[in-house]
């Protein structure tokens, strides 16, 4: 089955002007912050990871016509559908019917702060050594991935520089298909703008990307 991303967004035209926002504009209505505490909450769980989590919003069919929050609450709903968590008949009463499934952890109220502050940091000293150094030229895989990525669209198959070397990290690839960690050596990538965009890209632009071994090869 063909995996069908509708967030790789970058590089692409899309209808409408985007809008910046202020960076104090978190919440756009109260039910939002609810959103952001649940989503939070069963991601704690360890019913999935968060590779899983942008695996699932990405996917939504209707991806494009919601809003930012409401990507999140849809992308939940399909998770804990596919566990058993949450029922068809549950969502259209808007409260539990059923007998809650067990699940490997609880985030109470008292560990919120030191869990957000904590993070799920990925570095990880396993996995294989690292290929390239600062300063190699390489090329990104030209083919898209039949699973969730985090190689764009606009840059695959594109000649780029390694700029840092930030040793191992989880896969998100791997971690996203429920098939380990997977720790590979992770690269800052810079990009000439023009290598990316064609001609008509801005004069001395550059663009840099973090990108996993497996998605380089030598150039």
């Amino acid at each position: 089955m063909t995996y069908t991303t509708h967030a790789d967004l970058g590089g692409q035209h899309v209808p409408g002007r985007i809008e910046p926002e202020e960076e104090s504009v978190r919440f756009h209505a109260g039910w939002e912050r609810s959103a952001l505490a649940v989503v939070l909450a069963m991601g704690a769980t360890g019913s999935w990871n968060i590779d899983m989590s942008r695996s699932a919003r990405e996917t939504l069919t209707d991806y494009e016509s919601l809003t930012y929050y409401e990507i999140w609450l849809a992308a939940l709903e399909k998770l804990m559908r596919e566990r058993g968590q949450l029922f068809p008949d549950e969502v259209a009463a808007g409260r539990m019917l059923h007998a809650p499934a067990p699940v490997a952890r609880v985030l109470h109220a008292g560990e919120v702060a030191a869990a957000l502050a904590r993070g799920s940091p990925t570095v990880r000293t396993g996995g294989p050594a690292a290929r390239f150094r600062v300063g190699a030229s390489v090329r990104t895989l030209a083919q898209a991935a039949p699973h969730h990525t985090r190689l764009p669209g606009y840059a695959r198959g594109k000649l780029g520089t390694i700029e840092r070397v930030h040793g191992n990290h989880v896969f998100a690839d791997s971690h996203a298909q429920g098939l380990g960690e997977d720790p590979q050596p992770l690269y800052t990538v810079v990009f000439e703008g023009a290598e990316l965009w064609g001609p008509q890209a801005a004069p001395g632009l550059h663009v840099s990307i973090d990108a996993w071994q497996p998605y380089l090869e030598a150039a």
